[in-house]
């Protein structure tokens, strides 16, 4: 039985039908950017999300960078953040001229560790960046108490995390800027590329609005610099479609994940769900020492396996002018070495969950 990491196709065969009228609607609409399809979206995602203001960008590295511009990040000031994460994290800090400063994750939820995170504070401070990686909500209560504490902003990268809550609240709200991604083979995703700013802050919501417009309030007058990523009117409407299905999806992969970690919890380290948080496995990410030759042996079975991350980015050759080396952040370099995520996504039958399941059984066997 062959269970590939993710099935696109399994995933939107049975939206094509909407698909298709979406695409025909924007076509005739002849509104192909910012148009009404991306307003009615930004709105939706507004509601679900219980939160003030939605920004469509081109995707979440953009949403990056236009949210830490809106937070007057400048040359100089430093952003911390984690060195378990996707590069794009840490990536558009340096863009813009000023330094990640990183704290290490805690072991069980893999996110950021808060009792850390106060001794990394310097005068150059700006902005607390935690990741909800993986799709469960980072502490917030205390990152946003420190941040109180020292006169700094939060900006959440919520990339893999639409729908996940913190002390039942969703995530998007929780600090002073939230960025998602739309990334095809996220929980909620695009048919390409494509990401958003949510806020509860009207100054930050102007801020960004104008940032992915060249800084334009209106065509052809530019009150600052700004830059070109707008949400395509198409995979708005796209994404429209695909948000009334989020609770179904997240849900799936809830479940998937259950039944993974009831079959697996007396061989690996299984996902640890933080009493505050839910969690809705954009992966399922397990860990083991044997973590390599679990891999080949799942590969060689025909089951899609992916390491979410093989390299902390502390030890980025791209980020090796930070300073930093082996042994800084010990929690980070040993996960590296030791997680693996399995296929979880919603459209998974329960004969290839439990080919997997039996599949690694065998292999600890």
């Amino acid at each position: 039985m062959k269970v590939p990491q993710i099935d696109l196709w399994a995933h939107h065969e049975p939206l094509m039908a909407q698909f298709s009228e979406a695409l025909e609607r924007v076509v005739r609409s002849n509104q192909f950017i910012l148009g009404q399809e991306e307003k009615e979206f930004e709105a939706a995602c507004s509601e679900y999300l219980d939160v003030k203001h939605a920004i469509g960008v081109g995707n979440g590295t953009d949403a990056l960078a236009i949210s830490l511009r809106a937070l007057g990040i400048e040359p100089g000031d430093e952003v911390i953040t984690t060195p378990f994460t996707f590069i794009a994290t840490a990536e558009v800090i340096v863009a813009l001229g000023a330094k990640p400063v990183f704290v290490d994750m805690k072991p069980d939820t893999y996110n950021l560790d808060p009792s850390k995170i106060e001794d990394a504070i310097t005068e150059k401070t700006k902005v607390i960046l935690p990741v909800h990686l993986y799709g469960q909500c980072a502490e917030m209560d205390p990152i946003s108490d420190i941040a109180h504490k020292n006169n700094l902003k939060t900006l959440e990268d919520a990339a893999q995390a639409f729908g996940s809550t913190y002390k039942g609240k969703k995530v998007g709200g929780l600090g002073d800027l939230t960025i998602f991604s739309f990334f095809p083979t996220k929980n909620l995703g695009a048919l390409g590329d494509s990401g958003l700013i949510t806020t509860n802050d009207d100054e930050l919501y102007e801020k960004c609005r104008l940032i992915r417009v060249h800084g334009a309030p209106k065509k052809y007058y530019h009150t600052l610099i700004g830059q070109n990523s707008r949400l395509d009117t198409l995979q708005a409407a796209f994404l429209r479609i695909k948000l009334t299905h989020i609770d179904s999806y997240n849900q799936k992969r809830v479940e998937n994940a259950r039944v993974y970690s009831e079959a697996l919890n007396d061989l690996v380290d299984v996902p640890v769900i933080h009493s505050d948080c839910n969690h809705i496995y954009h992966q399922y990410t397990l860990r083991t020492s044997k973590r390599d030759e679990l891999m080949q042996f799942l590969k060689q079975n025909e089951i899609g396996v992916g390491i979410h991350y093989p390299y902390p980015l502390h030890l980025q050759p791209a980020l090796k002018g930070l300073g930093y080396r082996e042994g800084s952040f010990p929690e980070a370099e040993k996960a590296a070495t030791q997680v693996m995520s399995l296929p979880v996504y919603p459209e998974l039958t329960s004969q290839q969950r439990s080919f997997v399941i039996d599949k690694i059984k065998e292999f600890f066997s």
